[in-house]
């Protein structure tokens, strides 16, 4: 089970101070170029250098960050490898040997660039999870005028998800005190009872959370923290260059082809 989440990594990361709006351009606008890249070459150039932010600069754990990549990178893996077979047109440069199946240059370069671009869209997803509290997030949203009232739901949405995770790690760490998990069948049974038990532990967990809201004056508003961090002169010109940078490199390997 996780004992830290990425709200935990969220506040407490080597950026944590840095000005919120920074960190959402910065992961939106090199998003962006990641995915207007027709050449593999600058996503893979943002998934590196972004890891490097990530793991360097936040401090946040390399284990961590590599469980976190696991899942989204496996399934563009098999992107790639499900877009090599069978897309594209042209001559066969493997042929698989069954099924008449094969991967062509079309295919296989255009499952690369696809996986590429999952690579650094995800990674700048991942620096935004991992850097920005989401307190932060909620409030720019309220500052673009997003409706109050889809800032609310989500707000308390992303509140009960960790109430039900505390719950599960709670429930989790009592069995295992227990032995509940000293073998295969204990485990099993085990399992089930903490899954039947988890739903209605966490509904009565969210009834007294909100009985809690009540007593201290919810009147249906929920009020976001709005710090206001400078972004600095030095931050803007990084960002600016970097990006730039990003755009050049952009157009230099526009097209261009792994195979």
């Amino acid at each position: 089970m996780f004992e830290h989440t990425l709200d935990d990594y969220a506040h407490s990361n080597g950026i944590k101070n840095v000005n919120e709006y920074f960190k959402v351009l910065f992961a939106i606008l090199t998003m962006l170029v990641s995915l207007i890249s027709t050449s593999p070459v600058i996503p893979i150039t943002i998934f590196v250098l972004v890891t490097f932010l990530i793991i360097f600069k936040a401090k946040i754990p390399a284990k961590f960050y590599l469980k976190f990549i696991t899942v989204p990178f496996s399934f563009a893996f098999i992107t790639f490898v499900f877009m090599a077979i069978f897309f594209g047109t042209g001559a066969a440069i493997l042929n698989l040997g069954i099924f008449n199946l094969a991967v062509t240059a079309d295919g296989f370069n255009l499952g690369f660039l696809t996986m590429a671009r999952i690579m650094g869209g995800f990674s700048c997803l991942t620096f935004l999870a991992l850097t920005t509290p989401m307190n932060e997030i909620f409030s720019i949203l309220e500052d673009i005028k997003i409706p109050q009232i889809v800032v609310e739901i989500a707000m308390l949405m992303y509140r009960y998800i960790f109430v039900f995770l505390d719950e599960a790690i709670n429930m989790y760490h009592s069995q295992e005190t227990r032995l509940g998990y000293s073998g295969l069948k204990k485990t099993y049974k085990s399992m089930g009872m903490l899954a039947s038990n988890l739903f209605i532990r966490t509904w009565l967990r969210g009834e007294q959370i909100y009985i809690t809201m009540e007593s201290r004056c919810y009147g249906g508003s929920i009020k976001t923290f709005k710090s206001r961090k400078d972004i600095g002169t030095k931050n803007i010109l990084l960002l600016l260059s970097f990006e730039s940078f990003l755009l050049l490199g952009t157009y230099l390997t526009w097209g261009l082809k792994i195979i």
